[in-house]
């Protein structure tokens, strides 16, 4: 898509608004259908999106440099990509069936893709008030963060960018046991899961050919929610956590995470692409507040220490090969060490905020002016190693029925060798259309 027709959209969107917040909204007569709250056995939900994205690319960055050396695709890269997100449900005595598919369509400078996903898709039963049981494909959701989950052990990672978007989860067998109690303790809760990894069944968890086992003890005590998590198996190492949330106030809630990993193996490379190795007990946590002003301004933020994660000097390695096969590909013509190098990336270097430390900082507006469904939001994710950061300013706009419209521009700020200067754009633009079914 050419750059002109994002501007149309641009102003489309923005030009719209003020129409848009005055529309009335038509007063219908409304009459009572004892139909329409009868609880229905089945339920079919979901959405559909069209979300344009332009990239403006910084071609002196080390990943545009891995990523785009035999191509010519000049200083902008446009994106076209369609979702049709769909969840069913049906529930019949104490049995519940759950699907959730995904399919996407995307065009980009590589051409067009598509891919059709089961999120998730699982038997619930309930044999007693207390118990429930799941069997198949599921997202156990664990963990309290917002932008980050380090005790989510068998949770694919959120992208910190976008930490609402629905996630794939994993072929698992799990339970949930629960009981409520009048005194400090008023809850709690244990749930053992099952994870097998095979050929074709979770074989991009670990190891394959392996069983691994989780646990999650839950307790409402003194009203703070706490977590206790366990992991052991053969496709990763032994690991456990801990996590908290509490509302300190109506408006003011604070919680954290602490994850401690057994023998964690971190595979990195020297500035000549030597493949390096180390293996350490490795400590991860985060702390997070959420806070609700008077004027309904919602923070949230968080600080991410990751254990697994790279030091400053092993990231600033990783690009200097990285130039350094790039240069090798200028003078010979070869791309032996890129390739090397791109697979470096495609793995521990391509993972969501793979440094050490971190702030996330979102700070989100309702209705201001009164402007009605109209919410301005700004983030920014800060590597405290570096210094090196994204901003992300947003809007977006909820007043048509059963529509999300929002527009979203992001910049990534960095010197040379830092994580956000040198990936491979310096800033984009997206505008996102979605409507819900």
């Amino acid at each position: 898509m050419s750059r002109p027709i994002y501007s149309i959209i641009f102003w489309i969107f923005i030009l719209s608004l003020p129409c848009l917040s005055r529309a009335e909204e038509k007063k219908e007569e409304y009459k009572f259908d004892i139909s329409e709250i009868e609880k229905k056995p089945y339920h079919v939900g979901g959405y559909g999106e069209f979300r344009p994205v332009l990239n403006v690319q910084d071609q002196d960055a080390a990943l545009y440099k891995l990523k785009f050396y035999n191509r010519d695709e000049g200083k902008t890269t446009g994106e076209s990509n369609f979702k049709l997100l769909v969840d069913g449900s049906y529930e019949k005595d104490n049995a519940r069936f759950f699907v959730r598919l995904s399919y996407d369509l995307n065009n980009t400078y590589l051409g067009w893709e598509d891919d059709l996903t089961p999120y998730e898709a699982f038997l619930s039963l309930k044999p007693s008030h207390a118990l429930t049981m799941d069997a198949g494909k599921k997202v156990l959701k664990w963990g309290k963060g917002y932008a980050w989950n380090p005790v989510a052990f068998i949770d694919r990672p959120k992208d910190p960018d976008e930490p609402d978007l629905a996630l794939e989860g994993f072929w698992v067998l799990s339970a949930d046991w629960i009981r409520s109690f009048s005194g400090p303790l008023k809850t709690l809760s244990f749930t053992p899961v099952l994870l097998p990894v095979l050929e074709g069944i979770n074989d991009d968890f670990g190891k394959t050919n392996q069983a691994n086992i989780a646990a999650k003890l839950y307790l409402l005590l003194y009203d703070t929610d706490i977590d206790f998590i366990v992991f052991t198996g053969g496709s990763r190492t032994t690991r456990y956590g801990v996590d908290f949330s509490r509302n300190m106030t109506s408006n003011f809630e604070v919680h954290g995470e602490f994850a401690y990993i057994e023998d964690f193996q971190k595979r990195y490379t020297d500035s000549q692409g030597n493949i390096l190795s180390l293996t350490s007990d490795t400590v991860s946590y985060l702390l997070g507040l959420r806070y609700l002003s008077q004027r309904e301004t919602t923070y949230i933020l968080e600080y991410y220490r990751n254990g697994t994660g790279f030091n400053k000097s092993e990231f600033q390695d990783f690009y200097r090969f990285v130039d350094r096969a790039y240069d090798q590909y200028l003078a010979t013509g070869s791309d032996a060490l890129l390739a090397r190098a791109l697979n470096l990336s495609q793995g521990n270097y391509s993972r969501p905020n793979p440094m050490r430390d971190y702030l996330y900082l979102r700070v989100s507006q309702k209705e201001p002016f009164d402007i009605l469904y109209f919410t301005p939001a700004l983030t920014t994710i800060v590597n405290l190693r570096d210094p090196s950061f994204s901003i992300a300013p947003e809007v977006a706009y909820t007043g048509i029925t059963n529509l999300e419209l929002r527009l979203k521009t992001m910049f990534l700020v960095g010197g040379d060798e830092t994580e956000f200067g040198e990936k491979p754009n310096d800033y984009r633009l997206e505008f996102r259309a979605r409507y819900y079914f």
